[in-house]
């Protein structure tokens, strides 16, 4: 819509100071010619935008100017400054209240925090995670690759990437970027990287992916596993994979039947629920599960560990 796009140009103005009509253009994927008519608009309703001519010129808003709430509703700024507010919760700074102060200059009740949405992207450890935010965005900014251990599943590994993209999604945050070391687009999830640290060595960026492409829902697999789930756990059932994944038995409990990606995420996800889930099938796993309490069990006696 037009509409996005002025005020999407409006914020990347206010936010870089000064850009091209080509970088313009590149970022809403329209024309060059479509980018003028956008700020021939702009101009016409009373914003003053400016250029500048030469190698180092481009397009910029005059100092000291601050959008207009008529340009946008009460409700679409507050919506706006919540999701920026949730930003500078997860990245520890207030980087992007400094923009919503800029948003919001001619009304400060914008300010208040009256408003009826609250995002907070924060974590039990936000101050490690926040400074890994800071980093990978002067990395992205600067186009300079990164290097970290990371600690996976199938094992430990040190990773050199050329970072494009910051995401959070499945209530975790994530880098995405090009592996050097796998030779490949992959993504990273920010609570599993340790000595994380920006290489002075600007790489060229490569051509990517289509962001859209990248947010994938979580992956169904060919495991169909059916258990009996105590009732007061219904909340959990909801919450991971929603009503049509359990039915009501006549005794009050509930049969959950879901296809897991694989054995460890049945055995890990049943097991979270204490003694208030029995696996019924498959046997095989309901094996496998007997025997990790009789191996757990044989750990626990009543000797001294020390």
């Amino acid at each position: 819509m037009k509409i996005d796009r002025l005020i999407g140009i409006i914020t990347l103005l206010l936010q870089k100071g000064q850009m091209t009509a080509p970088e313009l253009a590149e970022r809403f994927e329209v024309s060059r010619r479509t980018i003028s008519r956008d700020i021939e608009t702009l101009c016409q309703a009373g914003i003053p935008l400016s250029t500048a001519q030469g190698r180092a010129g481009g397009i910029f808003i005059m100092d000291g100017y601050s959008i207009d709430r008529t340009y946008l509703t009460s409700r679409e700024l507050q919506a706006i400054f919540a999701g920026l507010r949730g930003l500078d919760n997860a990245a520890g700074t207030d980087q992007y209240r400094q923009l919503i102060e800029k948003l919001s200059l001619k009304d400060s009740s914008l300010l208040a925090d009256t408003n009826h949405i609250l995002i907070d992207l924060s974590s039990s450890g936000s101050s490690a995670l926040g400074s890994k935010i800071q980093l990978i965005q002067d990395a992205i900014d600067r186009h300079c690759p990164i290097a970290f251990e990371y600690f996976a599943p199938a094992g430990d590994s040190s990773r050199r990437i050329e970072p494009y993209l910051l995401m959070f999604q499945w209530a975790s945050w994530y880098v995405w970027g090009y592996c050097r070391d796998k030779k490949d687009f992959r993504m990273f999830k920010l609570n599993r990287l340790s000595g994380l640290h920006m290489l002075n060595e600007p790489f060229v960026p490569r051509k990517t992916p289509p962001v859209h492409s990248l947010s994938t829902p979580v992956p169904h697999g060919e495991i169909p596993v059916s258990a009996i789930i105590e009732p007061e756990m219904k909340w959990r059932l909801m919450e991971d994979f929603g009503a049509e994944s359990f039915t009501l038995r006549p005794d009050g409990k509930l049969l959950f039947q879901f296809d897991f990606p694989g054995e460890e995420a049945a055995v890990s996800w049943i097991l979270s629920f204490s003694d208030k889930a029995e696996l019924v099938k498959p046997a095989g796993i309901r094996r496998k599960i007997k025997t990790l309490f009789e191996n757990i069990c044989a750990k626990y006696t009543d000797q001294d560990v020390y």
